[in-house]
């Protein structure tokens, strides 16, 4: 017999996780006498109802104020999976399964206070993650869907994005507070880093520059676009180190302007996913660049350690 948990993967309780007990209604929400109490102001005094019948579970959401978001689409009632991702208020909550002899000891309402506490002490921001457990694809339809206002910083061992959401939208992405770099084109890059961590910060005041007015849904179509075009390109590893041949015997005379482009900002990075982060033309033409590069002597590949 299966036994299920939802495991608590962002937000202010990250890291908790609440046993569901076979065949049983757990109400969640912000009222203290509930079974699951998420104590914040997006969540609803009575804001869901998780039911556990047999081998399915299912989650209906009891008219909060916010919604409740299964996988990026705002739901009435879903019958939940493993592995399914469900955001109420600022915590994203994983459906988890285990079998009856691996199951960990129940952990319920006070388990998840504590958690809150911990973290309130260390200081840890109330929406932050790591991207190998929420891909930020997942992570921005989530917050497109919920229309979520505020800064996602994403950082990875060489970068820092910053996407920009207002009520969804997307309108400013920067990487490495680059001014070079062409707000879409950041957008897109982010959207595919695949390590690394997010937090969430309040909105900057103020008028942005270079301002723009781009849906997280369209967003993620070109960004995935451009992935799949990019990964058609015969390339090493994005971690893999890089450094220019020495002795560089291929003539730079041969090569096009583009291709120089890439090479002089490849001489500044030490990772071929770097290039990609620094170079202001899109990411196509640096693939097709870089393949030229490395396949013509230009640039050294090192793989990756596995440390990396």
């Amino acid at each position: 017999m299966k036994h299920y948990a939802m495991r608590f993967i962002s937000g202010k309780y990250q890291g908790g996780e609440f046993a569901l007990p076979p065949n049983s209604e757990v109400i969640v929400g912000r009222a203290s006498e509930l079974d699951m109490v998420l104590v914040e102001d997006m969540v609803s005094r009575r804001h869901a109802k998780i039911v556990v019948s047999a081998d399915q579970v299912t989650i209906q959401d009891l008219g909060s104020t916010n919604g409740t978001f299964v996988n990026g689409e705002r739901i009435k009632r879903a019958t939940l999976n493993d592995g399914d991702r469900v955001l109420i208020g600022t915590s994203i909550i994983k459906l988890v399964t285990s079998d009856a002899a691996t199951v960990s000891p129940p952990v319920g309402r006070k388990q998840l206070q504590e958690v809150a506490a911990g973290r309130r002490t260390n200081q840890v921001r109330s929406m932050s993650g790591a991207i190998d457990e929420v891909p930020l694809p997942d992570l921005l339809q989530l917050f497109g869907s919920s229309r979520k206002t505020g800064v996602l910083v994403v950082k990875t061992e060489t970068d820092i994005g910053k996407i920009y959401l207002e009520r969804g939208m997307i309108i400013l992405a920067t990487i490495n507070d680059s001014e070079v770099l062409a707000p879409e084109k950041s957008a897109y890059r982010i959207i595919t880093w695949r390590h690394g961590t997010f937090y969430m910060e309040p909105a900057e005041e103020g008028q942005l520059p270079n301002r723009i007015q781009m849906s997280a849904e369209g967003a993620l179509m070109e960004g995935l676009r451009i992935f799949d075009e990019v990964n058609r390109v015969e390339l090493p590893t994005m971690l893999s180190r890089i450094s220019l041949t020495r002795p560089l015997l291929a003539k730079l005379r041969d090569l096009s302007p583009e291709q120089l482009d890439v090479l002089q900002v490849a001489l500044h990075q030490t990772q071929l996913e770097a290039v990609f982060n620094n170079c202001p033309l899109d990411d196509i033409a640096i693939a097709n660049a870089l393949a030229t590069l490395i396949n013509d002597g230009y640039l050294k590949v090192t793989p990756p350690t596995p440390e990396t």
